[in-house]
């Protein structure tokens, strides 16, 4: 398989962050040595898959004929989850490829031969990037997308590209979590049916846009995934799929090669099923990237790691300083979810944690009130970044892609208008009012980008930090907090602005409410300050240790082809049974 080298800017940290590593490795949960003789594919972690690997009990090729086979019985029948768009035809032969390069006595760290899925807005130059349009529908990109060539760098098998919520969610008004035109309806596993009598929605959303890597990571149809976020797109599916997710700070990783809304807010993050398998794929993505000016901050040592397990800490909480914002963010909660929330505060003052519980904490209010433009012209209430970005990142990004049959917003939206019944089942409102904004340079709506990105950041950075100082107002003092504790997606907007950090876990499910018949998952989320990533996953790592609460969904169970057991030691293959 032919493979362009690429040289990787590898950003050495050398700031020691005493407070953030672990004292020792039984407070990292480390299980690399389990399971040397036997695999269960279901919920199998990174470490656990790259043990069987480099033990032999596996090979690569393996891996992926067995999430094939999990392909095969859930994502297009059985439950029907319908997470993938694109199945990579030449994944085997990567595998293999991999494969060949072990028994050569090479490894190239913990993603080496493991199956992977990237959201279908991810350019891969083998397989098509769509964004789930049927505008696009076929269109393979000329190169990979900067974190893809990471990722076959780190001896990763691509999978296939999961779906989305069309254009990531940007398109149309009131379309539904999950739902494009070229892919459908991707169902949450945790109650995958139709809402009954409706135009085929999920009775369960699966949350957007990244809702196909949300359902697959949660079915276990794949490893491990890659989402993109705006605003809550990395957060919301992991919420609803009982999952883990990383929406990095801006320009942690680059945006090179994927398909954007705004360059201000769009960055790609890990969904896993642990904490310690989503720190692992952020070491292989994150890092400078000469073609995206945002990444130079990944220059300044200490912001940037190739390696963030250095960071698990199960007694991370021990000592931590948590805030928890009520207004608006617990409103309209039933009961049951103010209790996990109170659940999952009290687990945290279990483990040592101080959790500043009041209800109200000042500027939250203003950080949600200035909300998203979706109509030109523009009230003044809202900010334009968003419809500004689907305008002018959209078409920049277009002329890389020159042998894609549409070019601009405009042809999108013309293909669109003459293919209505295939690609307009929501409509296009929000590129119309996208398109019909002036980009020129100098022009009314560029000036009014510029003074709603400025006021997006002075309401969010200044809200939020206000926050994270703590009482004295003062960064950098004792009193500061090491994180503002969110539920479910609910605090997205202000860090997504501001380009702040947030890392998801799951804390539980919620009775099902009807017309839903299982219990729903149910997640937190902890955000930060810029490049907090370690000490936000470590705080997430202590809590899902300490808890324990992701499930597996029990409409994708396992298949007989997930058990592999060592029969030949001398000679290490083992097979399913």
């Amino acid at each position: 398989m032919r493979r362009a080298s690429y040289a990787l800017v590898a950003v050495l940290a050398i700031a020691s962050f005493a407070r953030h590593a672990p004292a020792d490795d039984d407070d990292r949960g480390d299980d690399h040595g389990r399971g040397r003789d036997r695999l269960q594919l279901v919920e199998a972690t990174l470490p656990q898959l790259s043990q069987a690997l480099r033990s032999h009990l596996v090979t690569s090729e393996q891996l992926v004929k067995m999430y094939q086979a999990r392909i095969a019985a859930y994502d297009k029948v059985g439950p029907t989850l319908n997470a993938i768009l694109h199945l990579n035809e030449n994944a085997l032969d990567d595998a293999r490829d991999v494969d060949h390069e072990r028994r050569r006595g090479h490894d190239r760290g913990p993603m080496f031969g493991i199956p992977i899925l990237l959201k279908d807005n991810v350019d891969t130059d083998d397989q098509p990037t769509t964004a789930g349009s049927v505008a696009l529908a076929g269109s393979i990109p000329p190169r990979d997308s900067f974190i893809t060539r990471r990722l076959r760098n780190a001896g990763a098998v691509i999978l296939g590209k999961a779906t989305l919520t069309e254009f990531a969610n940007f398109i149309a008004i009131g379309m539904p979590s999950g739902y494009s035109s070229l892919g459908g309806y991707g169902l949450n596993p945790y109650d995958p049916r139709p809402l009954p009598g409706s135009d085929g929605r999920p009775v369960l959303t699966p949350g957007g846009s990244s809702s196909g890597p949300g359902i697959a990571v949660a079915a276990n149809l794949t490893a491990i995934a890659i989402g993109t976020e705006t605003s809550g797109s990395i957060l919301s599916p992991s919420s609803s799929n009982g999952v883990a997710g990383i929406k990095p700070t801006l320009g942690l990783v680059s945006r090179t090669g994927i398909l954007p809304i705004t360059a201000n807010q769009d960055t790609a993050g890990p969904i896993a099923r642990t904490v310690t398998d989503a720190a692992i794929l952020l070491g292989v993505i994150a890092g400078f990237d000469r073609d995206d000016p945002a990444t130079l901050g990944c220059l300044v040592p200490g912001n940037c790691f190739r390696d963030y397990t250095r960071f698990l800490n199960k007694r991370a909480l021990r000592g931590a300083r948590i805030a928890v914002p009520h207004t608006p963010y617990w409103v309209g909660f039933t009961p049951e979810q103010t209790q996990i929330m109170n659940d999952a505060i009290a687990a945290m003052r279990a483990e040592g944690a101080f959790v500043d519980d009041p209800h109200e904490i000042p500027n939250q209010a203003d950080i949600s009130a200035f909300g998203i433009c979706t109509s030109a012209p523009a009230p003044a209430t809202c900010s334009t970044v968003l419809m500004y970005g689907q305008k002018f990142d959209l078409n920049s990004y277009l002329t890389r892609r020159p042998d894609a049959p549409v070019h601009t917003i405009d042809e999108i939206i013309a293909f669109n208008n003459a293919n209505p019944t295939t690609a307009l089942k929501y409509g296009q409102a929000l590129f119309l009012a996208a398109a019909a904004l002036d980009t020129s340079p100098g022009s009314a709506d560029t000036q009014r980008l510029i003074a709603d990105r400025a006021k997006d950041l002075q309401l969010t950075r200044g809200g939020l930090d206000a926050v994270l100082d703590g009482p004295d107002g003062i960064a950098g003092t004792a009193d500061d907090f090491d994180a503002i504790l969110f539920p479910q997606n609910r605090g997205a907007g202000a860090p997504a602005k501001a380009g702040y950090p947030s890392v998801a876990v799951p804390a539980g499910f919620t009775p099902p409410v009807a017309p839903v018949v299982n219990p729903t998952p149910f997640g937190i989320a902890f955000t930060g300050r810029a490049y907090s990533e370690p000490r936000l996953i470590a705080l997430a790592f202590a809590f899902e240790q300490a808890t324990h609460h992701r499930t597996a969904p029990a409409s994708a169970p396992p298949l007989p082809s997930d058990t592999v057991t060592r029969h030949d030691h001398h000679h290490g293959h083992g097979h399913g049974h």
